[in-house]
């Protein structure tokens, strides 16, 4: 989620958010010692699924539910909560009432004003636009001028830095249990006061082999970055007029050993570099095997993977894979000035090390951004996330 580009000059203009479960815990963030400081814990109507900043600050937004991840259980709470951030101290407090959702909001921003709050919703998969009322709160939704086609489970809607288009980002499913392949794609719209039109649909091969999961664009280019869940690959497509090119203008490979997969290896989020310059992707592997009557993380990728921008044709080249050190990198962030990424690890997974087992706990790691877009690992705060999951996390400059 994008914060200000303004420059911060002191550290304690920054706040860390983190959800456990129906929990958001703020931390105060140390961007020159990459320390986090625990404070205050508030409680949303259900579990917490995203949030994204208004784009003047001082107001979060916050989507819950109780239905579970993936293709699981549907449940009945589905919300958007917008809280007040102090200026001072960081601390949310509610702001107005919830607004109901239909189903579960797997993603949400704002537009770059943020005058509408976008929902993105994965089972069935659908778009929706809110209204954000004049003093912040959120409000009714807009009757969309036509049908929208929302594909095959969406996971992310993002809106463009000029503000004229959104996308809808469609993961598919990848094949499982006899069922054949469902393809993904990016839904791109034309944009324009909290409305939808002229839908294009940018599935390269129908969308198979196109499992797609996040997007960002680059601050200043017509550059955007796609990171493929299933293939573990990083495309980078360009903007063309109201659409995007109709296949990738680039694609890499995100693991460092794409021929040695050895469990379950998924790509995740992708998030361009406040200068422009960089462009990062979390690699995730959390499946597990039994030794010794003991559940034990089976192996593969929990990296990130760095990639130099090619200032001239937007073309990532990589320059590292740095290990997150935790399982299961679902979130990260990287804070408004560009000096720390913190990585969010959902949960505690026992490993094997030698002859003993160790646990390793769910945490937050965060990582010194150094000139060269490299990172260097600094510390781990463990979360104690119980039975539940730390499911997102992000940082805001107040």
């Amino acid at each position: 989620m994008p914060l200000s580009a303004s420059t911060q000059t002191a550290a304690n203009k920054m706040a860390l958010y983190a959800s456990v479960g129906p929990e958001l815990t703020h931390y105060d963030v140390d961007v020159e010692g990459a320390v986090l400081s625990r404070r205050a814990t508030v409680t949303l109507p259900a579990n917490v699924h995203y949030a994204w900043p208004h784009a003047l600050g001082g107001h979060l937004y916050v989507a819950s539910s109780n239905s579970a991840s993936g293709m699981g259980p549907v449940g009945d709470k589905h919300h958007v909560t917008a809280f007040r951030i102090d200026p001072a101290s960081g601390a949310l407090t509610r702001h107005g009432d919830p607004i109901a959702l239909p189903t579960r909001p797997i993603h949400m921003t704002t537009d770059i004003p943020s005058e509408h709050l976008l929902v993105a919703f994965s089972n069935p998969s659908a778009i929706k636009v809110y209204r954000v009322n004049r003093d912040a709160t959120p409000g009714e939704e807009l009757a969309q001028p036509g049908p929208i086609d929302a594909g095959i489970y969406g996971h992310q809607v993002r809106v463009s830095q000029n503000n004229r288009l959104a996308i809808l980002v469609t993961r598919g499913h990848g094949a499982a249990g006899g069922k054949p392949e469902d393809p993904g794609a990016l839904k791109v719209f034309k944009y324009q006061d909290g409305l939808l039109t002229n839908e294009v649909s940018v599935a390269p091969d129908g969308g198979y082999g196109f499992g797609l999961r996040h997007i960002d664009f680059h601050p200043t280019e017509p550059w955007v970055y796609v990171s493929l869940e299933r293939q573990n690959k990083l495309d980078m497509f360009r903007i063309a007029g109201d659409s995007l090119t109709a296949g990738p203008v680039f694609r890499k490979e995100t693991l460092a050993e794409p021929g040695n997969v050895r469990s379950r290896q998924v790509a995740g989020t992708v998030h361009v570099h406040p200068n422009g310059r960089f462009v990062y992707v979390a690699n995730r592997a959390s499946s597990t095997m039994e030794v010794e009557g003991k559940h034990v993380f089976a192996g593969g990728e929990n990296t990130l993977a760095v990639y130099r921008i090619d200032p001239t044709t937007g073309e990532p080249v990589l320059i590292q894979h740095a290990d997150t050190h935790g399982i299961h990198c679902r979130t990260f962030h990287i804070d408004a000035t560009g000096r720390l990424l913190v990585a969010a690890h959902i949960m505690p997974l026992i490993v094997k090390d030698g002859a003993a087992f160790r646990t390793v706990p769910a945490s937050l790691a965060a990582f010194r951004i150094n000139d060269d877009g490299k990172l260097d690992f600094i510390r781990t705060h463990d979360v104690d996330v119980g039975d539940k999951t730390m499911f997102w996390m992000g940082m805001v400059q107040r």
